[in-house]
């Protein structure tokens, strides 16, 4: 294999680049000729997981969370992600806008008023009747849930275990080398390249979801603005367009493409934001803003470890309904994300320290979702009717964002700025908001891909990048072919399958940063000496750049 890869001028491991590439082309090729098959397997598998497995996403993520903040608040917090003299690469601006609009940018442009009104009309929590105030309280509290804190939880604990084994001790650009202290040299074997496979075909899959989400909601915004017949043949069309742009992207390189992108993108997702504040309900929306603060933190520990458990006829039925389509593949389909993040997020860390990298993750991307589920969020509700409960009970029709919403759920960006002034002009912005979301998460997944190809932070060659970039492209049409007029829900079924196997591994991260803490204090105790951290014989670190050895020791 590595004569074939000089032959083709690629500079990769040739097992991980060929084996992942030959599981994606005979991904596409099955799905092509057996659709039915495939999708039935999917759904079997699907709910295998939601009624066996619920719990173990949902439990998780919150131990997830409770680990990264000993990490920042223990006495290792300020460990320098890199060399000791290393500092921050980019400026914070343009490390949140780059992190950002690799994560979640897309994400909140499709949930940002579709899961509050779903929310809205079909509350999931028992005894909250639709339409009603406690009804719009708790959707947006969900939505939160669903996408602040506990979302970026899912990147930051790889993007901390990447950075602090890659950027520290010089190990290869892969998913891999965090289990280091686990596996030791074998990350160079059969097992470390499986990892970095699984990583990759991961990533691939929920980027590619991901992108056929963007897509349908861009189809359904052509459709608004020009009639269009909004079809699978529309959806591969824009699906086609917007791989050539993230391609471009790709082949400019991360300092001029991604960055530029990442930049223009969230300044005119802000715009839509402060349109929306400026013309909407100002004053209710100010208040709004305030109230949601005190809404997410006071309903947080309650949706956190809510398991759905008494949902069905009878207990233990293990029918997780609402639960399974929502929370379990929210977690799924973003730790697919989580390997393709983590790694880019480490990657424009690098020099930061571990306290600062936790609480800029977790923290800057979560206030910005939650002052942007407050303003698109509530100003929904409040177009839609704020409290329409009794006039539905008198025969009135429901608000024109939900029935929307009930239709077709990528519609419902475009429903509420046909509420506002400027319907047309906002709407096509909002299309254009998308699209560039879309092209930075694939550009930047693809970059991100090529690295754990190369084992290095240097891109490859151009061949290399463009390859990633169009077998996302592929995968995620296959996958449109795939969800037919089923849409949502077969994408629903093919990342929560995928997800599984990508989650156990993000849970090993945990007991490898302990052994990496451990081996720091190790390193310390030994005063004057070079530290050797023989517990995984890394030799990089200095004991100049590790924390004071506690009282005592």
């Amino acid at each position: 294999m590595q004569n074939l890869a000089d032959r083709l001028g690629l500079r990769v491991d040739p097992t991980i680049f060929f084996i992942s590439a030959g599981l994606s082309l005979v991904f596409v090729v099955v799905l092509t000729a057996a659709p039915v098959t495939i999708g039935t397997a999917f759904a079997q598998g699907r709910a295998w997981i939601v009624t066996n497995l619920g719990w173990f996403f949902i439990l998780g993520v919150n131990l997830w969370l409770g680990f990264l903040i000993y990490a920042a608040m223990s006495r290792h917090g300020h460990i320098r992600l890199g060399p000791k003299d290393a500092r921050p690469d980019y400026s914070n601006l343009s490390w949140f806008t780059m992190l950002f609009a690799g994560g979640i940018g897309t994400v909140l442009m499709f949930w940002g008023v579709a899961e509050p009104i779903s929310h809205y009309s079909n509350p999931p929590l028992p005894g909250v009747d639709p339409f009603t105030l406690a009804a719009a309280q708790d959707a947006v509290s969900i939505s939160l849930y669903h996408l602040a804190l506990h979302t970026w939880t899912i990147f930051a604990l790889p993007g901390l275990a990447f950075a602090y084994f890659v950027n520290r001790y010089d190990l290869p650009v892969r998913v891999s080398s965090v289990f280091y202290p686990l596996l030791r040299d074998r990350i160079y074997g059969p097992i470390g390249k499986a990892i970095d496979i699984a990583a990759i075909i991961g990533t691939l899959f929920g980027v590619a979801v991901s992108l056929g989400l963007g897509s349908s909601q861009v189809a359904a915004g052509l459709s608004a603005l020009f009639g269009w017949s909004n079809d699978t043949g529309l959806r591969l069309a824009i699906l086609g367009s917007l791989t050539i742009v993230a391609t471009i992207s790709i082949v400019v390189g991360l300092d001029k493409g991604v960055r530029v992108l990442s930049n223009i993108n969230i300044g005119m997702a802000i715009g839509l934001m402060i349109f929306v504040l400026v013309t909407g309900s100002t004053l209710f929306l100010l208040r709004g803003i305030v109230e949601t603060f005190g809404l997410y933190l006071s309903n947080l520990p309650r949706l956190a470890f809510w398991n759905d458990m008494l949902h069905g006829s009878d207990m233990g039925t293990g029918d997780w309904g609402w639960q399974g389509d929502w929370t379990v593949f929210y977690w799924a389909w973003t730790v697919t994300w989580s390997p393709f993040i983590g790694l880019f997020v480490a990657r424009i860390s690098r020099g930061r320290t571990i306290r600062e990298f936790v609480f800029g993750v977790l923290l800057a991307p979560s206030l910005f979702t939650i002052i942007w589920f407050a303003i698109f969020g509530w100003q929904a509700i409040a177009l839609d009717g704020l409290g329409q409960a009794q006039r539905l009970a008198m025969g009135a029709e429901a608000g024109r964002i939900s029935q929307a919403v009930a239709e077709s759920v990528p519609l419902a960006m475009f429903a509420f700025f046909a509420e506002l002034p400027w319907a047309t002009f906002m709407q096509g912005l909002a299309v254009l908001v998308v699209a560039i979301f879309f092209a930075t998460s694939s550009d930047s997944a693809s970059l991100v891909v090529d690295m754990l190809c190369t084992g290095t932070q240097k891109p490859g060659p151009v061949r290399q990048r463009v390859f990633w970039g169009l077998a996302e492209g592929a995968i995620a049409a296959t996958l449109i072919l795939l969800a037919g007029e089923a849409g949502l829900v077969a994408l629903q079924q093919v990342i929560t399958v995928v997800g599984l196997p990508i989650f156990v591994l993000v849970c090993m991260m945990i007991p490898a940063l302990i052994k990496g803490f451990a081996a720091e204090d190790i390193a310390h105790i030994n005063i004057g000496k070079r530290p050797e951290l023989s517990e995984f014989d890394i030799s990089s670190a200095d004991e100049t750049d590790t924390p004071a050895a506690p009282r005592g020791r």
